[in-house]
């Protein structure tokens, strides 16, 4: 009997001709399962517009995010820097103008005729500066006592400075700038106190003095308001023989006149200009 085929068996696929069961032919790529690496699927209802259009949104806010952290960079947003609190004093480039003298002429002081014509000469002088760190301003003057008489010798200066802070605060060292005179190891010793009352703080310094035949005194008041410091210093001698010398003032009389300088000079300065 002639043998019967198995209907199940596969069939060999001759070269060249179209696979069987599903299986493509030798050759020919597979159909892709789904779409290609990085296509996107648009989602059901068209939720591919609204994604789209919330990363829109979200790139529009990073690009203004960006744009505003590079004008702060620009103009010092991002800065650690404290800003100077010059406590509304301004530069003068005329220090001495500012300074009041009353105190000390109502001690029976005046200024010294100037010596000559020119700048050097001159009494009171003043100096100023204006620095990308630092304003300056001084102020020198020479007294001279009502009533002395010229065999007496005497010297008798106040020099103020006032400087404006705008790049570092002086609070930290301004204090032990002070007390650093008690710290001197040397034959002239001084003694350093609070003084309430002026500025954010304030401190006197007074040279103690060793007796002998001359009068002379030696003190300084500095003062610190905000980023404001100021200094008036006061330094005297005088010699004579007899009666003829007038009567030097104590040195609690020197600290009182230089407070109440102060207080009216740093005023002044405080004005808007």
């Amino acid at each position: 009997m002639p043998t019967q085929q198995n209907p199940y068996a596969q069939q060999a696929i001759p070269p060249g001709q179209a696979g069987g069961y599903g299986y493509p032919a030798p050759g020919v790529p597979a159909p892709p399962l789904g779409p290609p690496a990085g296509t996107p699927v648009a989602a059901p209802g068209g939720a591919d517009r609204g994604t789209s259009g919330w990363l829109w949104a979200v790139g529009g806010v990073v690009a203004a995010s960006t744009i505003w952290a590079s004008l702060l960079f620009a103009t010092g947003g991002f800065s650690s820097e404290p800003s100077p609190d010059l406590a509304g004093y301004a530069y003068t480039n005329d220090l001495c103008a500012d300074t009041s003298m009353t105190p000390f002429e109502d001690a029976h002081y005046k200024t010294k005729a100037s010596t000559g014509t020119a700048s050097k000469d001159a009494n009171p002088q003043h100096s100023g500066a204006q620095l990308k760190s630092l304003d300056t301003m001084t102020c020198n003057v020479s007294f001279e006592q009502d009533g002395a008489t010229t065999s007496a010798y005497s010297s008798t200066w106040l020099y103020n400075t006032a400087t404006l802070h705008k790049e570092t605060d002086p609070t930290q060292e301004f204090a032990d700038g002070y007390r650093s005179y008690e710290k001197q190891d040397t034959s002239i010793s001084y003694q350093v106190e609070a003084v309430p009352g002026i500025g954010d703080e304030a401190y006197l310094v007074t040279r103690k003095d060793d007796g002998g035949t001359s009068s002379s005194s030696y003190v300084i008041l500095g003062v610190r308001d905000g980023w404001m410091t100021y200094q008036s210093t006061w330094s005297s001698y005088a010699s004579s023989s007899g009666s003829d010398s007038a009567k030097q003032p104590t040195a609690t009389e020197v600290a009182t006149m230089l407070k109440t300088s102060a207080r009216e000079t740093l005023r002044r300065l405080h004005t808007e200009r």
